[in-house]
């Protein structure tokens, strides 16, 4: 919603508040770029079978849970 506000009434930024929007969006990039950095490097010596395991345990984990309320109700 503020995106939209902020396109349709233009850059009313005081020079502070650009600093900082600027170095958010740097901050945020780089950031970004070091994790997929790092997970790529992961994923080429590493596979995915714990991953596998961990979502299965979790799924269950929720079906039982929700599972439970419903026959709780």
């Amino acid at each position: 919603m503020k995106v939209l506000k902020f396109t349709l009434h233009g850059n009313h930024l005081t020079g502070p508040e650009s600093f900082v929007l600027a170095v958010g969006v740097i901050v945020s990039f780089v950031v970004a770029y070091a994790a997929i950095k790092f997970l790529m490097r992961f994923i080429q010596y590493h596979d995915f079978k714990i991953f596998g395991w961990y979502r299965i345990a979790l799924g269950l984990i929720i079906f039982g849970y929700f599972g439970l309320q419903q026959l709780i109700k």
